[in-house]
């Protein structure tokens, strides 16, 4: 295998810069000393503010959700100023860029992420009274296995049990890096897998809950488990998905959904916006800050949910014969931009005509939790279990939900898909109901890579755009920085 190199380490550079300014005169003296006591990760406290950077700090939906069948043209130029974060994708075309947003930007997010991490774990391994840090190096070992996951779902091929050994992975870095570039390998998809397992099934004895003051931004006990279903659908073993679900939610998990068809029905779209990614919404289980203007972009993009698309998901009645209410709606004048007002935007200033959009994205969800369960159960012959959890979904999904009229059955699912097999129409079920509940959240495109589902897009020129089963496409290309500085090796095409 060939030495490839990753230049990532944000620290080093704070560390030169922080010498190159010191005055020239009376260096000796001040050198003596830290610069910076921050610098010294000698307390929990300080592991755990740390730990606020081991999150991706960038947005992956602007990128992904242009690549799904969710987009499709909406007939109007782009009104944000940056239309290749949203043109690009949707014709799976290779691209640089650093703006939010852009697939350059998550990748750098995710290895900061992950060096910051790995700054925490040598903290809490080096520590007199390793006891004190537990947490936070169960903590550190989880953020690590995510920001990996993400990774290598996006910037490798979808894990394959028959390919996975021989598959090329992305770098898995463990260490803090020492000099400002780094040996690495890229080693396989299965070398990350284990890895990731390994971390995980490692840091999740170690969380404790009352390490954090606002749990929601940090991998909590239920965060983790709720990570952990999603790991372990992506590896196919159903068995960890049901074990970690049934872990993160022991009693009921219908009161840790989104009450669309009842108190969210009487909101105002702006108060729509501010508790769907809300601390207090029991349903977000870990959520991030990032940069993004995808608050704007959703709306203002030219390629994304058109009134087609709308009617062809949300106006005909659904396999329950009822109808969503958590339902993508028009905005505009024109009549095409559709979608579902679940973005509250926020805007950092560094000076009064300068500064930074970000917004809250929900990193896990206990409908995913939901989901994940279902459509392990289904894998395992368990359909019972997975109608269970469908129905306790929809009762708060449908308007006007009937137990007895909305109520999901084996024979609902297959007369509606058409088919016999009652396995594949429960897994065309969840699917269907996963892409009406992450409408604009960017998931829709892992389930594409997980089942190898066909897109097509046509663009303003008529021009067709098809990925299909098999499209080297599917797997994104390595930012050329990380090509050329680092020497990783690129994806095919």
């Amino acid at each position: 295998m060939k030495t490839r190199y990753i230049h990532h380490n944000i620290l080093v550079w704070i560390l030169v810069i922080l010498v190159w300014f010191i005055p020239l005169s009376g260096c000796k003296k001040m050198l003596d000393t830290l610069p910076d006591n921050r610098a010294q990760l000698d307390s929990p406290d300080k592991v755990s503010q740390l730990l606020t950077s081991a999150y991706p700090s960038e947005d992956y939906i602007t990128f992904c959700e242009s690549m799904t069948d969710n987009a499709a043209d909406r007939g109007y130029k782009t009104v944000y100023n940056n239309p290749i974060l949203n043109d690009n994708p949707y014709r799976f075309t290779d691209y640089a860029s650093t703006d939010g947003g852009a697939v350059d930007t998550y990748w750098n997010a995710c290895y900061r992420a992950i060096a910051a991490a790995n700054q925490a774990l040598q903290a809490c391994n080096t520590a007199k009274n390793q006891a004190d840090y537990s947490a936070y190096r169960g903590e550190a070992l989880i953020t690590r296995a995510y920001s990996h996951f993400m990774l290598v779902s996006l910037f490798a091929k979808t894990y394959d049990p028959a390919t996975a050994a021989t598959d090329l992975g992305i770098p898995y870095v463990t260490t803090p890096e020492k000099t400002l570039y780094q040996t690495y390998d890229r080693k396989t998809v299965a070398y990350v897998y284990d890895m990731i397992d390994k971390d995980l099934t490692e840091g999740i004895p170690l969380l404790n809950d009352n390490a954090y003051k606002v749990p929601v931004y940090r991998f909590t006990k239920i965060a983790a488990h709720a990570f952990a279903t999603r790991f372990y659908l992506f590896k196919k073993q159903y068995n960890k998905v049901v074990e970690h679900a049934n872990l993160a939610f022991p009693n009921n998990i219908g009161s840790y959904l989104r009450p669309w068809n009842s108190s969210y029905l009487a909101l105002s779209d702006a108060a729509k916006a501010a508790i769907y990614t809300s601390s207090t919404e029991k349903a977000n289980l870990l959520l991030a800050t990032t940069g993004s203007t995808w608050f704007i972009g959703w709306q203002n993009y030219r390629y994304g949910l058109n009134a087609s698309i709308q009617s062809q998901i949300y106006n005909q009645p659904n396999v329950t014969g009822g109808s969503w209410a958590d339902k993508a709606v028009g905005y505009g004048s024109s009549g095409e931009m559709m979608g579902i007002n679940k973005w509250r935007g926020n805007f950092v200033n560094i000076t009064p005509a300068i500064g930074n959009y970000y917004i809250y994205i929900p990193l896990l969800s206990a409908e995913e939790v939901l989901f994940n369960k279902a459509e392990a159960s289904v894998m395992q012959g368990d359909n019972a279990t997975a109608i269970t959890d469908l129905n306790t979904y929809l009762s708060t999904r449908i308007t006007g939900y009937n137990a007895t009229v909305n109520h999901l059955t084996t024979d609902k699912v297959t007369t509606y898909y058409k088919t016999a097999d009652v396995k594949q129409a429960l897994i065309n079920t969840i699917l269907d109901f996963k892409r009406v509940e992450f409408m604009q959240e960017g998931l829709r495109w892992f389930d594409i890579l997980r089942y190898h589902l066909p897109v097509t897009h046509i663009d303003e020129n008529k021009r067709q755009f098809v990925l299909t089963a098999n499209d080297p496409r599917r797997v994104l290309q390595i930012p050329q920085t990380a090509q050329t500085a680092g020497n990783l090796a690129e994806n095919p095409r």
